[in-house]
């Protein structure tokens, strides 16, 4: 079975989706990012080091603060991934 996780595809850029959202946020930081979603400093730097994937709940923090549609979202991070078969 192919390994089909978030971390694992080569198209898949937490960094430059991070410096995205701080940029349009206006945010200088992480942990001012971590702030404006409702999450831990440690959260958002565990995703942009590549050891945990941007989860469905952050996802959803972020659209519901940014107002980027999820597959726009999915799209700037990188998540090639097929929804629905």
């Amino acid at each position: 079975m192919k390994n089909n996780t978030l971390i694992s595809l080569p198209t898949y850029e937490p960094d430059s989706f991070l410096d995205r959202l701080q940029s349009r946020l206006q945010v200088r930081n992480d942990a001012a990012l971590a702030r404006s979603f409702d999450v831990t400093p440690a959260l958002v730097s565990r995703v942009r080091n590549r050891r945990m994937p941007i989860s469905a709940s952050l996802l959803l923090s972020i659209h519901e603060k940014t107002q980027i549609a999820i597959a726009e979202l999915r799209q700037m991070m990188g998540d090639s991934r097929r929804l629905f078969s």
